[in-house]
């Protein structure tokens, strides 16, 4: 390490936000993008930025599709090699929700180079290529600039059968919701600043967020398998309206069954949350209805940004046993049935989301 570096600032200290609690809120996303210009229509553009969905989907042949997204933040970690594992796995998690396999991977990098050094620097790439490698994936390339902010992520490419895309606008009613990872990401990120994390609770931190959602990839062979999306930045509701507005349904959660990481539900009581929760449910919380005289911890949970969160399955329920035996089987230990999919409810049509108890 040089002289100039030696007293490195945390990561942490040097952003004003990390991870997925980091983006816009959905409100104001909605409305810089209404200000786009519609764009010309390319046939074979079959998912584009009109769906909300987790990726581009380009149509290459009869029997192939390439994949493609971006995605990259500030970390939330102070482990650099932690932080590049964790903002890997959150890019590549965009291709394995709609169903695909990465194929490749870019760096996209953005770091402080008068306060960190290029020993710090290369881990946070050395925890990307890692995980990619676990992927199958070589980063092939990518892009530095000298930013204020240490940002790091990828652009990652998947490839996938046009007929067997899946996308969050396909769930139908009576299907069952399977949620992959269990909730609290951001609670424990908000903690983890604060210095009030535990060694168990920084441990389920990083073992959730540096899983890959693999699962994604294996789920178009299942017939019943009929919508998906990978829950982020914009809290389990948020992902959970997007499903429903593109599948033109309801979505009803039983708040009991929906898993949190450990030591997430005494951290919210106590009021350690993410303002990015708040944002949330600001940008969508009329249409979301929950159960009378629901506890403020519970919707700072279901708002709670999550980084390289879980999947959300919309399956037909003849299928939603195996869908959730193949989550177990690949060390998905808190996957569990959430709830169901209904016909909107509201006398308007538009969809929403429902949260019960039980």
């Amino acid at each position: 390490m040089t002289q100039e570096h030696a007293a490195e600032p945390r990561l942490t200290s040097l952003v004003h936000g990390g991870g997925c609690g980091c983006k816009m809120s959905p409100e104001r996303l909605r409305g810089i993008l209404a200000e786009m210009p519609a764009a010309a229509a390319f046939p074979a553009l079959m998912v584009g930025n009109e769906a909300s969905d987790d990726a581009a989907v380009w149509k290459i042949s009869d029997d192939q599709a390439l994949v493609a997204t971006t995605d990259f933040f500030m970390p939330m970690v102070d482990d650099p090699f932690v932080f590049g594992q964790i903002a890997a796995a959150n890019a590549l998690s965009d291709i394995y929700a709609m169903g695909a396999r990465p194929v490749m991977a870019l760096a996209l990098v953005g770091m402080p180079i008068a306060v960190l050094s290029d020993a710090t620097i290369g881990r946070v790439l050395a925890g990307g290529a890692e995980v990619c490698a676990r992927a199958g994936v070589p980063v092939a390339g990518g892009h530095s600039i000298d930013s204020i902010e240490p940002i790091y992520g990828l652009a990652a490419m998947g490839l996938i059968h046009p007929d067997r895309i899946l996308t969050n606008g396909g769930a139908r009613t009576g299907d069952r919701l399977i949620l992959t990872k269990g909730l609290g990401v951001g609670v424990l990120s908000a903690a983890f600043k604060k210095g009030d994390l535990s060694e168990a609770g920084y441990a389920a931190l990083v073992a959730s967020t540096t899983q890959l959602n693999t699962l994604g990839g294996q789920l178009p062979a299942v017939a019943g398998v009929h919508a998906v999306t990978d829950v982020t930045g914009f809290g389990l509701l948020g992902h959970g309206l997007e499903m429903a507005r593109g599948g033109g349904v309801d979505l009803e959660i039983r708040a009991e069954a929906v898993p949190l990481l450990e030591g997430v539900a005494d951290l919210a009581r106590a009021g350690r949350v993410t303002g990015a929760s708040g944002r949330n449910w600001a940008s969508y919380g009329h249409d979301v209805v929950l159960p009378e005289g629901a506890p403020d911890h519970l919707r700072a949970l279901l708002t709670d940004p999550q980084t390289s969160g879980g999947l959300l399955i919309a399956v037909a329920e003849q299928d939603a046993q195996a869908v959730l035996a193949m989550a177990h089987e690949q060390g998905f230990v808190l996957a569990a049935e959430i709830g169901r999919v209904t016909a909107p409810h509201r006398a308007d049509g538009v969809p929403s989301l429902v949260v019960v108890k039980g």
